[in-house]
C-alpha cells in the first residue's frame, strides 16, 4: 500500500490517499506535481483506493507539499519519511 500525502497551506494536519500499486502512486504523484508547476489554480480531484467511498478535492494553489511513501503491510503503525523525535 502506498499513501500519497498532502500538505495545504496554513493547516496542521495533511490529507492524503491510498494506492495499491506502486505505478498507480507514482502516476498520481506526478499528477499533483504537475498541476503545482502549472501555476494556474485548479482544483484537482483525487480519490482512495483503500477506501472507496473516501474523495478528495483540493485547490492546487493551497497546496504546501506532497510525498509519497509506502506503508509496510505486516504492521498496523506507518514509518513517514523525514526526522523523528526519539524520547528519553
Amino acid at each position: 500500500m502506498y499513501i500519497l500525502e498532502i500538505s495545504l497551506k496554513f493547516t496542521p494536519m495533511p490529507v492524503s490517499v491510498q494506492r495499491k500499486e506502486a505505478e498507480a502512486a507514482q502516476a498520481t504523484y506526478q499528477q499533483v506535481v504537475e498541476a503545482l508547476r502549472s501555476g494556474q489554480p485548479s482544483v484537482l480531484e483525487l480519490n482512495c483506493e483503500f477506501q472507496a467511498e473516501k474523495k478528495l478535492a483540493v485547490l492546487t494553489s493551497e497546496i504546501a507539499s506532497v510525498q509519497l511513501y509506502e506503508k509496510s503491510g505486516g504492521s498496523a503503525t506507518v514509518k513517514r519519511p523525514g526526522f523523528a523525535v526519539i524520547g528519553e
